[in-house]
Parts: C-alpha cells; sequence; structure tokens
C-alpha cells in the first residue's frame, strides 16, 4: 500500500514536471467529461467576473469612456464627444461597435435607464473576460495539468483592469484564445489540425484590427512558427499564405467596412495608428518613462506577490517559447517612449500561469513529502509551504485589487472635477478661485487657454511678458501654437508709486527679473510715465549708471517711441 503511494504521488509530480505530453494524451486523461468541466469552469468564471464588473467603481484610464462607450453612445444615439483620435482617424470603430449594439437592444428592450446604460457594458465585457479565463485554464490544462490551471486565475491587477471596456481588455481575450489555438505554441506543435491552425491566425488577425499594437504579439508566434518548421517554403506557401491570407482578408475587410460607413471615407487605420505612435512618436505627447520601466515598475507592479513564483516557474517548468513571448513583449514595448501598465495586460495571465506551474509543483512536492513520513506524524498539524503561500497571495491580492477597485480614484457619480469646470467656463473658473487666492507671481498657458482668460488676466494686474512657439499644427484639442507667461505687476506698481527706500532696492527687483523692466518703459501704458519726464529720466539714469548691464536690455525691449520721452 506503501509502495503504491509512493508511485502515484511520483506519477503526479512527472505530469508537473514534465510539459512534453501530446494534446492527445491530454484529451485522453480528461476525456471522461472534458466539456462538462470547460462548461462548468466558464460558469465560475463568468460568475466570478460579472462580481468583478460590478465592483470595480474607480477610475483607471481615459480611454475606457472616450476610446469605447462615448463612442458607441454616439454611434447608437447620434450625440457624444469624439476625441481627436476619431477625426485623424487612427482608431478603428470595430471595437466601439460591439458596446453601441449592445446600447441598441437596451434602446429596444426599453432598458436605456443610467443603471442599464453604465453598467451593461462591464457585464458584456465580463462575459469577453470569462472566455478568456476559459481558454487561460485550457491552455494550462494543455501544457502542464488541470493542478498547474486552478492556480492561473487570481491576481490584483487582473481583477482590477480586465474588465474595464479598454481595447486591450479585449486583446488580452483573443491572445489567450489564438495562442491556445496557435500550434507552435502546443507541446507537440506538428501534431495541431489544421483547423487549429485555421482558427489561430483568424483570431490574430481580428485582435490586430481591434488593437494594431498586438501585432507585436504575433509577429513573435508566426516567426516562432517559421523556426520549428521542418520545410519552411512549403509551410509559408503552402500552409501559412492560403490560409492567412483568407482569414487576413476577410478580416481587414470587415474592419475596412466599418470604418468606411463611419468615417464615410475609405481610411486604413493600422497605417495611421503606426504613422503616429511608431514613426512620429505621437504618444510621447502624454509623458514618456525610462527604457527600463516595464522591467524594473510596470510589469513587477502587476504580477506584485506572483513575482517570485512566476519567475520560479518559468524556470521550473522550461516553458522557453512562452516565456520567451512575455521578454519579447516586454522588449519590444520598452522601446517606446510612452509607457502604460494596460499595454502589456496580454502576457499578464501567461505570467501567471507559470505562477500556477510553480505553486502546483509546491504541491506535488508537499504530498510526496507527507505520504513519505507515513501515518506516524499525521497528527501534527504545520501549515505546509503551499497553505503559507495560499495565505500570502490571498493577504495581498485582495486588500490590493479591493482597495484599487473601490477607494484608489474614484469616481464621483454627476461631479464635475476641476478640470471639467475649467473647460467648460475657463473665465468664470478662473474668477471663482481667485476670491480666496494669494495671486501667484507668474502664470503659464497655452494660448488657446490664454483667449478666454486674456480679459481675466488684465483686470487682475497681470500682463504678458513673454511667448515661446509650441506646435504649428493640434494634436489632440485647439491649437497650441504658443505657450504664453503673464506676470503679477501689481507689486511693482505699488513700489514705484509708494518709491523706493534705496535706489538699490528698485534695482534688485531688475536684477531678479529683468523683463519687469518692460513694465517700466515698453507699454503705452508704462508705470513711469506718472512720475514726469525729468524724474524717470534721472531715475532711469541712475539705474542705468548703476548698472551698465541693463543697458542692452533696455534698448532690446524699449521701442524708439518709449525711448524719445527720456530725450
Amino acid at each position: 500500500m506503501r509502495r503504491r503511494q509512493l508511485v502515484a504521488a511520483a506519477g503526479h509530480k512527472d505530469r508537473i514536471g514534465n510539459p512534453n505530453l501530446s494534446e492527445e494524451e491530454e484529451k485522453r486523461k480528461h476525456s471522461y467529461g472534458l466539456f462538462s468541466s470547460s462548461t462548468k469552469t466558464f460558469m465560475v468564471c463568468l460568475a466570478m467576473r460579472m462580481a468583478n464588473s460590478l465592483l470595480v467603481q474607480t477610475y483607471f484610464n481615459p480611454d475606457e469612456h472616450w476610446q469605447a462607450l462615448e463612442v458607441a453612445h454616439r454611434i447608437a444615439f447620434g450625440y457624444g464627444h469624439l476625441t481627436w483620435e476619431w477625426k485623424k482617424g487612427i482608431r478603428s470603430y470595430l471595437h466601439p461597435m460591439l458596446f453601441a449594439s449592445l446600447y441598441k437592444l437596451l434602446a429596444l428592450c426599453h432598458l436605456d435607464t443610467p443603471w442599464f446604460m453604465t453598467k451593461a457594458p462591464r457585464m458584456l465585457q465580463s462575459i469577453f473576460c470569462a472566455v478568456g479565463d476559459l481558454y487561460l485554464y485550457k491552455l494550462s490544462n494543455v501544457l502542464f495539468d488541470g493542478h498547474v490551471a486552478r492556480w492561473a486565475l487570481v491576481n490584483w491587477f487582473m481583477f482590477f483592469c480586465f474588465t474595464r471596456t479598454l481595447s486591450n481588455s479585449l486583446e488580452t481575450v483573443l491572445t489567450l484564445v489564438g495562442i491556445y489555438y496557435w500550434p507552435c505554441m502546443r507541446v507537440s506543435p506538428n501534431k495541431a489540425t489544421l483547423f487549429s491552425r485555421k482558427w489561430g491566425v483568424a483570431i490574430a488577425a481580428l485582435a490586430c484590427a481591434i488593437r494594431p499594437t498586438s501585432a507585436i504579439i504575433w509577429m513573435y508566434v508566426g516567426l516562432l512558427e517559421l523556426f520549428l518548421a521542418h520545410d519552411r517554403l512549403k509551410f509559408i506557401f503552402l500552409e501559412v499564405a492560403p490560409i492567412g491570407f483568407i482569414h487576413l482578408v476577410l478580416v481587414l475587410t470587415l474592419m475596412c467596412l466599418v470604418d468606411r460607413l463611419m468615417y464615410c471615407s475609405w481610411i486604413f487605420v493600422p497605417l495611421n495608428f503606426l504613422k503616429f505612435n511608431f514613426l512620429s512618436s505621437g504618444g510621447d505627447y502624454y509623458g514618456t518613462h525610462k527604457w527600463h520601466w516595464y522591467f524594473t515598475q510596470g510589469f513587477p507592479v502587476m504580477l506584485f506577490s506572483f513575482l517570485p513564483f512566476s519567475i520560479a516557474g518559468i524556470v521550473q517548468s522550461k516553458q522557453w517559447k512562452l516565456s520567451g513571448l512575455i521578454v519579447w513583449v516586454l522588449v519590444l514595448y520598452s522601446v517606446l517612449g510612452h509607457k502604460e501598465f494596460r499595454f502589456v495586460l496580454p502576457v499578464l495571465p501567461i505570467a501567471l500561469m507559470f505562477s500556477g506551474y510553480s505553486m502546483a509543483a509546491m504541491t506535488a512536492a508537499d504530498s510526496s513529502n507527507c505520504k513519505r513520513k507515513g501515518s506516524s506524524n499525521r497528527h501534527v498539524k504545520c501549515p505546509s509551504k503551499v497553505q503559507l503561500t495560499i495565505f500570502f497571495l490571498l493577504s495581498t491580492n485582495i486588500p490590493m485589487a479591493l482597495y484599487m477597485s473601490l477607494f484608489h480614484q474614484l469616481e464621483e457619480k454627476g461631479t464635475l472635477d476641476e478640470s471639467d469646470r475649467f473647460m467648460m467656463d475657463p473665465a468664470g473658473f478662473a474668477s471663482e478661485f481667485a476670491i480666496n487666492w494669494s495671486p501667484p507671481s507668474h502664470i503659464v498657458m497655452f494660448d488657446s487657454e490664454e483667449r478666454p482668460l486674456r480679459e481675466f488676466l488684465v483686470s487682475h494686474s497681470f500682463k504678458e511678458i513673454r511667448r515661446f512657439f509650441h506646435a504649428h499644427l493640434k494634436v489632440d484639442r485647439d491649437l497650441q501654437a504658443s505657450v504664453v507667461v503673464y506676470a503679477f505687476t501689481v507689486g511693482l506698481a505699488k513700489s514705484l508709486r509708494k518709491g523706493f527706500r534705496t535706489l538699490e532696492e528698485l534695482l534688485m527687483l531688475l536684477l531678479l527679473q529683468p523683463s519687469s523692466l518692460r513694465l517700466l518703459v515698453g507699454t503705452e501704458d508704462c508705470l513711469l510715465r506718472p512720475l514726469g519726464r525729468k524724474k524717470s529720466a534721472g531715475l532711469l539714469g541712475s539705474l542705468l549708471l548703476k548698472a551698465p548691464s541693463l543697458i542692452s536690455t533696455l534698448t532690446g525691449s524699449c521701442s524708439g517711441a518709449d525711448l524719445d520721452m527720456f530725450e
């Protein structure tokens, strides 16, 4: 009996340590209830993701609204704001069309109430997420076994981000489904069916249509498939080209037709997206990070407490094809200046699958050790490594997920934030703000904001002192051709009218702020005019004798008419 137990434990450990089991062998192991098992898994994942979508109450990224729901609302009901991306044609309407169809369905069923309109899109996204969870389970089941798959579905960032209506979330789902069907990602790629390759190519094409940057992932997969092929010419021209061409044409035709309908002109979104984000570095306008950010901050934060287990799983499993995909994605995204957590979301579940592998290996080791010790210590109850690890992961990820989803950047329904109020009425907001303010020495703004605020600035004793060139073309809002600097002048005016105790006091002011010299003589209402010509000439003459370096500043900032008054 003891020997049979040891053999069973060793067999379980071998399954964890040996991923080189064919798909047919896996099917034979689970043929008694594969469909039932998948259905139950999907229903559990769906229930979890539905609850997940309802619990997420916080703000994460504006694209969740401006690149999906707001656009869908405009499609369905004829009104809604379109950001500059939709005017420049660097976004496809394929993704928002999913939610527009949902909005239309709600309207037909007379369910287009505020509650349904805000909750239904995330509920729809939770269905997509459940499909992604199911295929992550199936992928880990094919590569390893069910003992690995059951650990691969828990992480704070997946809880926080996955059910949001971002195109990255749907890209992640399609990545998981596509990798499951793509032959080279299987343990035995040569035994993959033609049907599997067709699905893999079709889903890859759809992922690239939804989000063009998904091509980074499928470029790796395609090159890996080519590298592993025995007859590369046959593989390219007889297998991939016919299948890939047909599916690629179908998906691109669908995308172009949808965009033609919405843009009212023929437009190829992936090309425009490539030009803006890769060839012109337009994304850098929204901020940049150091090249190593994904490796040192971004991805480790997403993995959080799973990080050491993911690294251990990669080393133990020796599944270099999938771990290579993670590194490939992180490296290529690191080349871009603009970086965000959500960009690398598609490879996060794969990293979590490796942490599941290390957990399953730990379970097998604990089981083997317990049986090896026999029944002599069965009354001694000490927490095993697995139990301690589970406690550690749950105690770190659950509080993090709940805090980020319920409290961090909580959206107050119906309440406009300061930026919204300012953009709606710049002058009114500034006047209200100025009631209890301490006037700043300088105000810096774009010229597009200066126009509605010019009267306010003049009435509050601010004068323009400098204007810098910024751009010839607008990017995502009104043309911001210049950066304008305004200075608060009432302090200088009061000082001149009250008089300085010493000449050095006025000189110090001008040395600290040379541009304020223009306020003395460089405008029609210059502050020296009330003093009269003789006093003004005497004051400036003393200043110029005291500080010869101010001569060039004076001649550079004053017009000829201004200098004539001192002759």
